[in-house]
């Protein structure tokens, strides 16, 4: 009889992590370069016997490290493991209500998952032909609202005044930008923080701080925010993030030299990868993410993801309407995306 209590939802489906080490893999936005050697040296010397013990549930070191990073109080920020454990404390958090949290209906698959885990009820609204959001679409009755930018998996980025407009036509809903991407060259909507009260900005370290394997995500937001947040999570879970995580994250997030140089060299490769694809009379959206959204000629998305797999080089495909047509393609060394670009150029 159990299982007729069991939950049903339909799992989000992360991107494939092949065992095989002798593959290009730019399926899930990994960071192509290794992380801050300082990171390296926190793990060669961290003192095991650390872990004995259960780790700061306040993460209050890391937490302070990020507030110097962006010049707020330390009560301004809130850690999760990942962004995801960030936005599904959100969740839990603040969209309670009788009424949808609105997202867009070309987004980050994760959004519809979490909502039905956590019975909240949802609309998305349909981004254009253009796949840009029309802030219109938000100026109806919710329950809260959860936007990326830049968007996923189109890697495009709106500007600023069209969250403000979201925003000021929301004041009673709590808004979430996730800038999960927002280091490769999108306007972060930090600087209002101070300004809206019902503003939460998410960030991740497992892109453009090389962490994905370390599971580090953040939220900034007013101190009443952030003080709900805590008070969901102690009632949760306490212990979320390990001692040896958060070593490494302060001192990732303080290696600014390396961070920049990292993230100039993507956006390097991501335009040269950008004109090579024009030049094969691909269509290409313009990208401020460390991807690259897709559209293939002469061959089906469907068709060209299993070619390529079958070179060993892995992208990522959505068999999903209105981008069932397209690729998105992670942004990997320079000698990675020329082959890359050489192989299609094989198979075109």
């Amino acid at each position: 009889m159990w299982r007729e209590y069991v939950r049903q939802v339909k799992p989000y489906t992360p991107g494939e992590q092949p065992r095989d080490n002798n593959v290009i893999k730019l399926n899930t936005n990994e960071n192509p370069y290794p992380p801050s050697p300082r990171v390296r040296d926190v793990i060669k010397n961290f003192d095991y016997s650390l872990l004995r013990k259960y780790p700061d549930p306040a993460v209050n070191e890391l937490r302070q490290a990020i507030a110097e990073y962006h010049n707020v109080d330390k009560n301004n920020v809130f850690v999760g493991v990942g962004s995801d454990d960030v936005i599904a404390m959100c969740y839990m958090t603040f969209f309670n209500s009788n009424k949808p949290v609105l997202f867009p209906d070309i987004t980050y698959s994760f959004y519809d998952v979490w909502a039905e885990e956590f019975d909240v009820l949802y609309v998305t609204k349909p981004l254009n032909d253009d796949f840009r959001i029309n802030p219109d679409d938000y100026n109806t009755i919710n329950g809260g609202i959860i936007i990326p930018n830049p968007n996923a998996p189109t890697g495009i980025a709106e500007s600023r005044e069209t969250f403000i407009d979201i925003i000021e036509n929301n004041k009673d809903s709590i808004v979430i930008i996730d800038e999960a991407y927002v280091d490769f060259g999108a306007e972060s909507m930090l600087p209002l923080i101070e300004r809206f009260d019902n503003l939460i900005v998410v960030r991740t370290f497992s892109k453009s701080r090389s962490l994905a394997g370390s599971r580090i995500g953040y939220a900034i937001a007013s101190k009443e925010i952030i003080k709900a947040l805590h008070n969901v999570k102690y009632s949760y879970n306490s212990y979320t993030m390990d001692s040896l995580t958060i070593k490494i994250g302060i001192e990732a997030i303080r290696d600014e030299e390396y961070f920049r140089e990292n993230i100039n060299k993507v956006i390097s490769t991501r335009k040269w990868t950008y004109d090579k694809l024009l030049e094969l009379d691909y269509s290409v959206f313009f990208s401020s993410s460390n991807f690259l959204f897709v559209k293939p000629k002469g061959i089906s998305a469907g068709e060209l993801f299993e070619r390529l797999k079958d070179n060993n080089i892995y992208v990522r495909y959505f068999d999903k309407p209105r981008i069932n047509e397209y690729l998105r393609i992670s942004i990997g060394t320079d000698e990675e995306m020329k082959s890359l670009i050489d192989v299609i150029t094989s198979i075109k």
